[in-house]
């Protein structure tokens, strides 16, 4: 069959149109497992990206787009989301975020207890100050350039220095009101909440009736209140039931920060714990609670001292530590059994299970990883003396592994209905400066071990529910939009990984260790993790609460 010149030229026109034809998306993710996050049954499917959102999710294989990225034999699901995160340090030293971007986190939640704003500046030179709001420093960390998004609750311990300071008192009147006005502020810049850390000082000092006082400002603009309650241990019991006060009283939704029963002794609390929660739960209070998926807690050795010594911060606490009397009755004080105050050093039962992790002071820097048992022994000293003379040495607080919780616990609580999960930990580069001190493994492979241990594993919960715990649960519980879920519409923060491969190398003994099993990480639609190396992408983005207001 022969063509005629007009109709050859016909043709040949429409294919080169189809060849220069616009791609119908950005990105296209092809033959994935796909875990909506929601809970719903996985299927195998497409996600399209334009921009920094999903535009499109399903069967699309008749589509083009400018970038075709293969997840066959991949879970493609929605970015994890660390709802206790202690990285803005580390993101100002790295903004990659690598030790979370490894395991997929793509949201970083701060503010437990202490927030980075607001922060009062005095100009050296004319004594003025200047207030930085909150809403201020995660802008500046953005656009210094980060990874992952972040976000912020504002701290009540922060609230508390910048009005009363480290002083163990009421607050007056005038205080609390510009404490509340703080919180105003920072709900209409976007904070998520407030959190509290009850068992440190100066926290330790705030009443109940303070709390709520604060709390009730939040609560008009549907923020959470999210707590390390006073204690997890000796006095949990009652220490949620402050938690649940503050919760009806002040008419606020709220959440317990890691969730646990610290101490051997305590281990036995569990179902009483539980059955609080979900009886509050079933009388019409939103609570809920979070957790890390190890035995052992992280903090400094102030943990393990009496907050009245603490008072006033770390200068007259060290000159107060000094004193041969004072020093005399802390010691007293750490051998006798703690009713009012949380000792973790009790908790853990033993110096030989406390492990020494974090020195300020190079000279001390040798005994980074050794137990305090191991030290008291080196010195000749009691453990309690030994605590003391670091905290002295070192210029500033140690930071401590404890090992306090029973693994049976852990699994339990980690298949709750209402857990969501956080690291409690900076977020690591495995290389340069933060080689010079030791961490807790949680902070390289917190958010791996639910997927690989307690999935993949030991098979505590499905695939659909783990999605869920890091996802669109904490998504619900910060009332963040368009994040949380694979949804036509929602921005693109995509974790893609090999389920078979997922597993966290991070050891007490050798922490700096990144997580295995992510392959791709999408931040807004950008990738910040391809075949499982970081791009050097900083796409991240501050999230706002529900109080946001422009």
């Amino acid at each position: 069959m022969k063509f005629s010149k007009t109709v050859i030229l016909f043709i040949s026109s429409l294919l080169l149109l189809n060849c220069n034809a616009k791609p119908d998306y950005e990105i296209l993710i092809k033959n994935g497992k796909i875990v909506d996050g929601r809970g719903n049954t996985p299927f195998i499917g497409d996600i399209a990206i334009n921009a920094d959102t999903i535009a499109a999710i399903g069967n699309l294989k008749n589509k083009t787009a400018k970038k075709e990225v293969d997840a066959t034999g991949l879970v493609v699901s929605p970015g994890f989301i660390n709802m206790l995160s202690w990285a803005a340090s580390s993101l100002n030293q790295d903004g990659r975020s690598l030790s979370d971007i490894k395991q997929g986190v793509t949201l970083e939640v701060f503010g437990e207890g202490s927030s980075i704003g607001p922060q009062k500046k005095i100009d050296t030179l004319t004594g003025k100050v200047e207030w930085i709001s909150l809403g201020q420093k995660l802008n500046e960390m953005v656009n210094k350039g980060v990874s992952p998004n972040i976000a912020s609750f504002i701290g009540a311990t922060t609230l508390r220095i910048n009005t009363v300071g480290y002083d163990n008192r009421v607050p007056t009147k005038q205080e609390l009101d510009s404490m509340k006005m703080m919180v105003k502020q920072a709900m209409e810049e976007g904070a998520m909440g407030i959190g509290s850390s009850l068992i440190y000082a100066p926290a330790f000092y705030s009443s109940t009736e303070e709390l709520i006082e604060i709390s009730k400002v939040a609560a008009q603009y549907d923020g959470l209140y999210i707590s390390h309650i006073r204690s997890e241990g000796n006095k949990i019991l009652e220490s949620i039931d402050e938690l649940l006060q503050i919760a009806k009283e002040a008419n606020i939704r709220a959440e317990i920060y890691h969730l646990k029963q610290s101490g051997k002794n305590n281990w036995h609390k569990y179902e009483n714990v539980i059955s609080k929660i979900d009886s509050a739960r079933n009388a019409g209070l939103t609570i809920t609670a979070n957790m890390y998926t190890y035995i052992a807690g992280s903090t400094g050795l102030d943990a393990s001292m009496p907050p009245w010594v603490q008072e006033g911060g770390y200068a007259k606490w060290a000159e107060r530590l000094q004193d041969p009397e004072i020093r005399k009755k802390v010691i007293e004080d750490m051998r006798k059994p703690a009713i009012e105050w949380e000792s973790l050093m009790q908790a853990a039962g033993s110096a030989d299970k406390m492990i020494l992790v974090g020195f300020d002071n190079d000279s001390l820097q040798y005994l980074t990883g050794k137990t305090l048992a191991e030290v008291a022994k080196m010195r000749n000293t009691s453990p309690e003396e030994t605590v003391i003379d670091l905290v002295i040495q070192n210029g500033s607080d140690v930071s401590t592994v404890y090992f306090m919780m029973s693994e049976e616990n852990v699994r339990k609580q980690i298949a709750l209905p209402w857990m969501s999960f956080g690291s409690d930990a900076r977020s690591y580069a495995a290389e340069g400066d933060f080689l010079k001190y030791s961490t807790h493994p949680r902070a390289y492979g917190n958010f791996a071990r639910v997927i690989g241990k307690y999935t993949r594993d030991e098979k505590l919960i499905s695939l659909e529910e783990a999605i869920r715990k890091l996802t669109s649960l904490p998504a619900s519980n910060l009332k963040i939009k368009k994040r949380g879920s694979l949804k036509v519409g929602n921005y693109a923060d995509i974790a893609i990984f090999d389920f078979d491969k997922v597993k966290d190398k991070s050891t007490f003994e050798k922490p700096h260790q990144y997580a295995t099993g992510m392959v791709h990480v999408f931040v807004n639609g950008t990738p910040v993790l391809k075949d499982g190396e970081h791009t050097g992408e900083k796409p991240g983005r501050v999230v706002k609460g529900p109080g946001f207001k422009e």
